[in-house]
């Protein structure tokens, strides 16, 4: 099976000429300009363009055509996720509107401090949802992967400025355990996804859309072993300038045994994910071969 690789596409200069688009025209001359990227990346982007076209056609049973169309359709959204962010993040004038069902479970984690763990995956676009942390009464940290370009981090970082959340990048030596450890301790939450996984990473599989997949075992563990409260949160876009983020009510596995506390949470979050995945299917952005074979 091919895996992730831990790395994402995109160049600084593309991220450039977006955000001076950005600045003087707005959202929709940068989405206008995206329809190109789009095309381009549909048509050369090969590797990627097999897997989401699979995707779609195996998981979702449309037809070739179809299937096509939403492959455009995919790459489009996943461009505008990356607009949004930057314009909600660096505070450039907008007409974003958003609703979120379950920013109450979220206080409620906070309120018991005790630590909690947010699990998301790679759907939707949860990192716009940040300026609503500001109604939750806790620090939030989110774990991330260290994929990025470097000369694309920090060209984001000037243009948006400070995060309103602590990262904690994932590292070789394990160090990030330790900082996840102690924002629990001190009563802080986590968030990270939980359906991606590097080479040589444990893994569980889980029937998922039909078929066999691997998820990484680490966050479900992290669960289980620190005893925190879960929830799984979602961001996902429903129309040009509106967002519909999503936060599942409290979930803890106390009263179970550890092997089958790790197997519920497994279950309960896959099948939240599945649930997502149906309602908003273009907008799953994982582009390698997740299934296996």
């Amino acid at each position: 099976m091919s895996s992730w690789e831990g790395k994402s596409k995109g160049k600084p200069l593309g991220y450039r000429i977006f955000v001076s688009i950005l600045k003087i025209g707005g959202v929709k001359p940068a989405y206008l300009l995206l329809r190109v990227v789009t095309l381009y990346y549909l048509l050369f982007s090969h590797k990627s363009t097999r897997s989401i076209f699979d995707y779609f056609r195996k998981r979702h049973n449309y037809g070739v055509v179809k299937s096509i169309f939403k492959v455009y359709q995919n790459y489009n959204l996943l461009g505008q996720s990356l607009i949004d962010k930057v314009v909600i993040m660096s505070g450039i004038p907008n007409k974003f509107t958003f609703n979120f069902d379950g920013i109450e479970n979220l206080r409620q984690i906070a309120e018991l401090k005790e630590g909690g763990l947010l699990l998301t995956a790679h759907i939707g676009n949860w990192e716009t949802a940040s300026h609503l942390f500001k109604e939750i009464d806790a620090s939030i940290n989110i774990v991330t992967f260290d994929g990025e370009d470097q000369g694309i981090k920090e060209y984001l970082e000037s243009v948006t400025g400070k995060s309103v959340v602590n990262l904690i990048v994932i590292k070789d030596d394990m160090s990030h355990i330790f900082k996840i450890s102690d924002a629990f301790l001190n009563n802080e939450l986590v968030c990270m996804p939980a359906d991606r996984f590097l080479e040589g990473n444990k893994t569980v599989t889980m029937d998922f859309l039909g078929a066999k997949a691997k998820f990484p075992l680490g966050p479900f563990l992290l669960a289980t072993k620190f005893k925190v409260p879960v929830s799984f949160v979602f961001g996902m876009k429903e129309s040009t300038f509106h967002y519909h983020f999503y936060a599942s009510k409290l979930k803890e596995y106390l009263y179970l045994e550890k092997d089958d506390a790790l197997q519920q949470i497994m279950l309960d979050f896959v099948e939240d994910v599945e649930s997502k995945v149906k309602m908003y299917p273009e907008q799953w952005y994982n582009y390698y071969n997740f299934w296996q074979q």
